[in-house]
């Protein structure tokens, strides 16, 4: 069971990881910043396994691969919203960070809905509310991509 941390539209890759803590490649000093600009209570607050759910055109700005990086260091287990920025979203793939965009879902989560994901049945259940949801199944490169822990981990296997 996981669950919800709920944001809205627009959330940018600046108040994900905020470009003054960009001096570091500590991945888990990185992730102790991680959304400290929108919810300064983000790192205390997210535990391993939990679920970002969003608005529209989550991860905009630029293209800072830290900023899903930083997100799965906090322990996020995937990220629902009614929309990802592109470049975002190619960048969490390619780091292992499961995103999907499931409109409804994500605005009918609430903070601290418990939520299950089964990603390969495409299901995703709101206990708190007793609501399913279905998302895409991911194709199976992507799956391949999330499994092995991103895009270098599966090249390090050499199956891809």
């Amino acid at each position: 069971m996981s669950k919800i941390i709920k944001y809205g539209d627009n959330v940018d890759t600046d108040v994900i990881i905020p470009a003054r803590y960009l001096n570091t490649i500590d991945k888990k000093e990185l992730a102790s910043h991680c959304m400290e600009d929108l919810d300064p209570d983000f790192h205390r607050k997210a535990t391993p396994g939990d679920i970002i759910a969003a608005g529209k055109n989550f991860g905009c700005g630029s293209s800072r691969e830290h900023a899903p990086m930083v997100i799965k260091e906090s322990g996020i287990s995937l990220i629902i919203a009614e929309s990802f920025a592109r470049i975002f979203f190619r960048n969490a793939i390619n780091i292992g960070l499961p995103i999907v965009e499931c409109p409804e879902a994500a605005r009918d989560f609430k903070d601290g809905d418990e939520v299950t994901a089964d990603l390969q049945s495409g299901v995703i259940t709101n206990v708190t509310r007793n609501k399913t949801y279905s998302v895409p199944k991911f194709p199976e490169f992507i799956n391949d991509i999330i499994q092995a822990g991103g895009l270098a981990e599966l090249v390090k296997t050499g199956r891809f």
